[in-house]
């Protein structure tokens, strides 16, 4: 009996998990720089589609995708999430930037007395959001481990306390842990690669 393999779907018509290769084959047959691969188990599938998919397409086991690996492993059709914090806590604002045209998508803030993690976090959120609105599964960057851990979670995990100062920041937070409670999406949370790449894109340019 042939072993079960799980298939990930970076790139394709519904970017996502599949158990079985003709589910996987209608998903990228026909669709330009399609990124796929097999696993042996559901998971590493799982833990592979939250991960740059440039680390696994670059292995000679299991399915590749057709398209070359760039020199950079960047996939440009991509959003670029950051934040900026003017003191810890202090002023807050975090942006989205479309990274393969450098445009920025959205930008909110100031916020007072907030922390670089809950920006991190907010724009995450933010951007998953804004692309299911548009019904788009494009990757989103951020070079925060914490951030994408809490998103994860669905949980802002933040020690900051509530004042009446940054009430809005918080009001903030609970609609995204609620957005995150209450919606599914397809789109990979990639780790940006500062130390390779330099500095992610939605970068404000502060340090």
């Amino acid at each position: 009996m042939a072993q079960k393999k799980f298939y990930v779907v970076w790139q394709g018509v519904k970017p996502g998990i599949y158990t079985s290769w003709e589910e996987c084959k209608k998903q990228v047959s026909g669709f330009e720089n399609a990124r796929y691969k097999s696993f042996p188990t559901r998971e590493e599938a799982e833990r592979a589609f939250l991960d740059n998919p440039w680390k696994h397409l670059n292995t000679k086991k299991g399915i590749r995708s057709a398209v070359s690996l760039p020199n950079t492993g960047i996939i440009k059709e991509s959003l670029a999430v950051d934040a900026a914090c003017s003191g810890n806590p202090g002023l807050l604002e975090y942006r989205g930037v479309y990274v393969a045209e450098n445009k920025e998508v959205f930008h909110v803030g100031p916020l007072e007395e907030g922390t670089n993690n809950i920006g991190e976090f907010l724009a995450i959120v933010h951007a998953l959001a804004l692309l299911k609105k548009h019904q788009q599964n494009t990757p989103i960057y951020s070079d925060s481990v914490n951030a994408i851990k809490w998103v994860a979670k669905k949980k802002c995990n933040t020690k900051l306390e509530q004042s009446e100062r940054n009430k809005p920041l918080f009001e903030l937070i609970a609609r995204a842990e609620m957005w995150l409670q209450n919606n599914s999406y397809q789109n990979p949370i990639l780790k940006w690669e500062t130390k390779q790449w330099g500095e992610i894109p939605a970068d404000f340019g502060r340090k």
